[in-house]
């Protein structure tokens, strides 16, 4: 599939060098082509030599190893596997710049677009799962707030949360309980929440995070903290710990 993107990519931009010479369509046919991993078993030569000079440069940023995997991690609502791993990843790096560890992580299931490997995990791996141009931010967020965030995630039936909280939530989207750090929401409190900038400004129905009375930039793409988190442990896991569990 990844050769087929490739293929797809480079005859776009033949097409649009080919605007930019002002050629005119005098005429043109098609035909159905089902798009499935049979195409793989037959590649074609023609094609094979377009991308050709392009893999060189592409596996060089995409194939160096990182570490290792002990399982495959998918994602998925309300709880998953990577979804658990990428919100703790959040927590460890929103102390890039000193900070003390946030009390909560927080990605978006949306944000996470492939699944993670059981054992090699390389470059290429965590650019797939992170393409995005997403930067670490930690915010400063008063305990009523943070219940209110609490209640977007059950509306959306879960997110990615780190290991420090405990929600239970309806079958229709409805927060029953939540706990951070084992103890309840204090409203008067400030909590901090490790998180992307994409989420901070309230997309992905995260509405809740606009209210953030503090904003630290850690100044880290997401995807490179993951990179770093797999580089400094070397050898990765995750569990299904109950974090979002649906009543």
């Amino acid at each position: 599939m990844k050769l087929k993107m490739m293929t797809f990519a480079v005859l776009l931009l033949q097409i649009q060098l080919l605007q930019a010479q002002e050629y005119k369509v005098h005429s043109f046919c098609w035909e159905r082509v089902e798009v499935t991993s049979a195409l793989d078993e037959k590649p074609s030569a023609e094609a094979l030599s377009i991308v050709a000079p392009y893999k060189t440069s592409v596996d060089s940023i995409m194939a160096p190893p990182l570490g290792l995997s002990r399982v495959a991690m998918n994602v998925k609502r309300p709880e998953s596997l990577l979804s658990n791993w990428a919100a703790d990843v959040m927590v460890e790096g929103g102390t890039a710049t000193g900070l003390e560890p946030a009390d909560m992580g927080l990605v978006n299931v949306g944000g996470l677009r492939n699944n993670m490997p059981e054992g090699i995990v390389r470059r290429g791996d965590i650019m797939l799962i992170s393409p995005f141009e997403n930067y670490v931010v930690v915010l400063e967020m008063k305990g009523s707030d943070v219940l209110e965030l609490m209640k977007n995630i059950a509306a959306v039936k879960g997110e990615g949360v780190s290991s420090s909280v405990r929600m239970e939530i309806t079958e229709k989207g409805e927060l029953l309980s939540c706990t951070i750090g084992g103890k309840e929401i204090d409203p008067n409190r400030t909590y901090t929440i490790a998180t992307i900038d994409y989420l901070a400004e309230g997309n992905d129905k995260m509405y809740a995070l606009k209210k953030a009375t503090k904003r630290h930039e850690i100044g880290i793409l997401a995807r490179e903290v993951m990179m770093d988190y797999v580089l400094k442990h070397r050898v990765i896991d995750s569990k299904i710990e109950g974090r979002i569990i649906i009543r």
